[in-house]
């Protein structure tokens, strides 16, 4: 029979310069380009991978420019999202605080469902850098407090935890898609069906 073909949205938010553009080019193409080139509106990339015998997604990125006083004009571009990424700069502090704005944009905009929200997962990029402001414990406390699925601490340049973080994402949409009361499939091997609030997969 023909394979379930799911199309899925995923928005990458954070402030300027965190590396969102370079995250999606990093796990869509594997290249990471040097140099930085701000984001205007929204740029899109897909990709598209078989998720199991007879699952195949096609992955469709959201790159939202980050700008602070674009917020209330970018949230437009939120709707009918199926996850989040979450992106901050380790060496940042005004990136990592943006983060608290960005979920309650997030929160606004796509009310919640079922008592279930908007899966996002939260991503400290630059971890190969030494001049980092932020420890892993404040990167957990805030994982918390906004209640995200997961956190990671990843270099994209390196491309250090870019594919695992994704698949953290994809793992929480796939899991809410399941239809309540049935099975899961077996060819969904790694899906576990009552996930924890934090996965192991994407500690640090």
């Amino acid at each position: 029979r023909m394979p379930l073909d799911h199309l899925l949205k995923v928005i990458v938010l954070g402030r300027s310069q965190v590396g969102k553009t370079s995250f999606v080019q990093q796990y869509v193409s594997g290249h990471f380009k040097e140099g930085y080139k701000v984001t205007i509106g929204v740029d899109f990339a897909m990709k598209t991978m078989e998720w199991s015998d007879d699952q195949i997604i096609r992955l469709q990125f959201w790159d939202i420019q980050g700008q602070e006083d674009t917020l209330p004009m970018t949230r437009a571009f939120y709707k009918d999202a199926d996850g989040c990424i979450l992106m901050f700069d380790l060496t940042n502090d005004k990136s990592f605080k943006y983060c608290k704005l960005l979920k309650q944009a997030v929160d606004t905009e796509i009310p919640t469902k079922d008592g279930h929200s908007l899966p996002c997962i939260l991503l400290g990029n630059k971890c190969d850098l030494t001049n980092r402001v932020m420890t892993s414990k404040d990167v957990a406390d805030l994982s918390n407090s906004l209640q995200c699925i997961a956190w990671k601490e990843i270099s994209v340049k390196e491309n250090r935890h870019v594919e695992e973080s994704v698949r953290c994402i994809l793992e929480a949409i796939m899991e809410k898609r399941t239809v309540p009361n049935e099975p899961v499939l077996n060819t969904i091997e790694d899906i576990p069906k009552t996930p924890p609030r934090h996965r192991s997969c994407c500690k640090t």
